[in-house]
């Protein structure tokens, strides 16, 4: 199974498309935690939050079990200021040393800035924001 992280924006229908593959992001995951730790900035997945629908997809998909409904808190929704000042030093750090995170480094930064163009529309409309992962 390929997880991939993607933007969930607050409401039923934000206006744009929040579409990013997010499986790079996905895959180097942990390095991004530790590249974001080293630039003093939150790690993106501190931006996660499972809502009903995430949830239901993931047990669906077989990687959950149904009990977690039951006990699954409200989601979280995080401004669009807190994740751009995280993908913003990510996409500074990476666009001068993309090799950091290996081969895929640039495939890394190219989801990162999807994910800017994301929360720019976003913050736009001061709407709120959460990571949802996804397993395929």
């Amino acid at each position: 199974m390929a997880a991939s992280m993607y933007i969930v924006v607050q409401g039923d229908d934000p206006g744009f498309d929040t579409f990013v593959n997010g499986r790079s992001l996905a895959r180097h995951e942990d390095a991004l935690e530790k590249l974001a730790l080293r630039l003093g900035v939150r790690p993106l997945i501190e931006f996660f939050s499972a809502d009903e629908n995430s949830m239901s997809l993931l047990i669906e998909e077989g990687a959950g079990n149904q009990e977690i409904m039951n006990r699954l808190p409200p989601p979280q929704w995080y401004s669009a200021e807190d994740g751009l000042a995280t993908v913003d030093a990510l996409v500074d750090a990476l666009e001068h040393e993309p090799q950091q995170l290996g081969t895929e480094g640039v495939e890394v930064l190219a989801e990162l800035l999807e994910y800017r163009k994301v929360l720019r529309k976003t913050q736009d409309r001061r709407m709120r924001w959460h990571l949802a992962v996804s397993w395929r």
